[in-house]
C-alpha cells in the first residue's frame, strides 16, 4: 500500500503510543506537532540520509552565462531547487567520467567545462516528494524519524525516546540496504 501523509503521521503516533488521527484536519496536539516536523523539512531530513533510488533524478546542466566567477573555475552551474543530496557529478551523459575538478559552493557547482551531468536525490513531487513511490522500508524509517521528533513533547519519557532513536537507526539501515 502506498504511503500517505496521514499514514506517516499515524505510524509515528503508533510508535509514540498515541491514538491515531482520523484525518489531517483533526485539531489535536499530535497533529500540530507532526505538522511542525513536516513543515520544518522532516521529509527532506529523511531523504538527505541516503542515496534513495526512488528519489534519484538525473539531469544535464549547462553553465549559467550570467554568472562569471571572479577566479578559479570559469563556469557556474545552478543547483536545482529540488536538490537534496548529490550522488554523482560527471562530464559525460553515461556517468563514466566522474567530474573531479569542481567546487560545490552556495547553491552552485563551479567547474571549467560547459555542461555537467548530475544524479541526485530529489524532493520533487514526482520523485522523493511523492509519498506514493516510497518503499515500505523508507516509509517506516520516516515514521520513526517523525516519532523521534515528537515523543518527548508527547510523553516526557526519555527512555521511550532512546528506544525510538535506536529503532530509527535500525530502520534507516534496513531501508538503505534496500535502496
Amino acid at each position: 500500500m502506498a504511503a500517505t501523509r496521514l499514514g506517516l503521521y499515524n505510524d509515528a503516533l503508533l510508535l509514540v503510543g498515541e491514538r491515531a488521527l482520523a484525518s489531517l484536519t483533526e485539531s489535536r496536539e499530535p497533529r500540530r506537532l507532526l505538522d511542525q516536523v513536516w513543515n520544518n523539512n522532516g521529509v527532506e531530513e529523511c531523504l538527505e540520509s541516503g542515496q534513495w533510488n526512488f528519489a534519484m533524478k538525473t539531469i544535464r546542466i549547462d553553465y549559467d552565462p550570467g554568472i562569471e566567477p571572479d577566479f578559479g573555475y570559469s563556469r557556474a552551474f545552478d543547483k536545482p531547487d529540488d536538490w537534496i543530496l548529490t550522488s554523482a557529478l560527471c562530464s559525460d551523459e553515461f556517468f563514466r567520467s566522474p567530474l573531479t575538478q569542481y567546487v560545490d559552493e552556495r547553491g552552485f557547482w563551479f567547474a571549467s567545462i560547459d555542461t555537467i551531468y548530475v544524479r541526485y536525490v530529489s524532493n520533487a513531487a514526482d520523485y522523493g516528494g511523492d509519498l506514493a513511490t516510497w518503499p515500505r522500508s523508507f516509509a517506516e524509517f520516516a515514521a520513526a524519524h517523525f516519532a523521534s521528533k515528537i515523543v518527548l513533547k508527547m510523553t516526557n519519557d526519555g527512555k521511550r525516546l532512546e528506544v525510538i532513536l535506536k529503532l530509527r537507526e535500525k530502520l534507516k539501515r534496513e531501508a538503505k540496504s534496500r535502496a
